[in-house]
């Protein structure tokens, strides 16, 4: 008898012990503001499209942000496990498109979109968060930083492909 309930012990330990790991493995999902100190500041009035579209100084900021706040749902270098869905898409279309004038207002109309997600969040239609909103953390220049890098990375992707 009291070897079993050592046993029942020991395996209830266990069984805690891997519900804490696993709670653990998701990483810290607590927002973490990015630094922008380095890069031009844009005012308190928000600038659409992205300025920094094309800036690598503000791509490298937004990969630190990326890392620290979005890979976890989104995926390592903004390419999706499958959890999240995948930024890239976003640029993906908007770069398809066969006109520039065309192209410049797809961007246009996808940086809203990814400001609008990123600082209100989202919830599905049960009205359950599946993104948390980062008004309340990110600046300006974090947001635009973020989707800089993640405009960068779709076109280190698609220079990949074949044409």
């Amino acid at each position: 008898m009291q070897k079993f309930k050592k046993l029942s012990g020991l395996l209830a330990a266990l069984f805690l012990l891997s519900i804490t790991i696993d709670a653990l493995a998701h990483g810290d999902v607590t927002p973490h503001p990015v630094d922008t100190s380095s890069l031009d500041p844009l005012g308190a009035e928000w600038t659409v499209p992205n300025p920094y579209r094309g800036n690598d100084k503000a791509a490298a900021v937004g990969a630190v942000g990326y890392l620290h706040n979005c890979a976890g749902c989104h995926g390592l270098n903004a390419v999706s496990g499958g959890v999240a869905p995948d930024l890239m898409k976003l640029d993906n279309e908007c770069l398809d498109l066969a006109s520039k004038v065309k192209q410049a207002a797809c961007m246009k109309e996808a940086d809203v979109y990814f400001k609008d997600i990123t600082l209100n969040g989202k919830r599905n239609g049960e009205g359950r968060s599946t993104m948390p909103g980062y008004a309340g953390v990110f600046t300006q220049e974090a947001v635009w930083a973020i989707r800089t890098y993640v405009y960068s990375r779709t076109l280190e992707e698609r220079a990949k492909k074949p044409n």
